[in-house]
């Protein structure tokens, strides 16, 4: 239970920096939406949230922010790979460090 009221942080203002855009909850303008859940997610979210101490709302924001940062980091992670792709590493590349190296055994 710690570590999921240590992940799920719900009295903070959220700031979020991906890419030069920051995702922020600082003045706290919030819209209200409606959205359709299937009733067992419905189920498994109200017990988590009541675990929690706090509200589908808050929960949902959270978990919404959290995801918005994942598909970013795994967009960099795609266009990291892609880079290594169009411009693979050369054989030289890094032997010149070599010799500057320090093993321990």
């Amino acid at each position: 239970m710690n570590i999921l009221l240590k992940i799920f942080d719900f009295n903070y203002n959220s700031y979020y920096y991906i890419h030069n855009n920051s995702y922020c909850n600082e003045d706290n303008k919030m819209k209200t939406i409606q959205m359709t859940l299937d009733e067992e997610l419905i189920i498994e979210v109200d017990k988590i949230v009541k675990k929690l101490g706090t509200t589908r709302s808050a929960f949902t924001r959270i978990a919404l922010k959290k995801f918005v940062i994942f598909i970013h980091e795994k967009e960099l992670e795609n266009k990291h790979i892609l880079g290594y792709k169009n411009k693979p590493i050369e054989s030289t590349e890094f032997s010149i460090w070599e010799n500057e190296q320090i093993w321990i055994d």
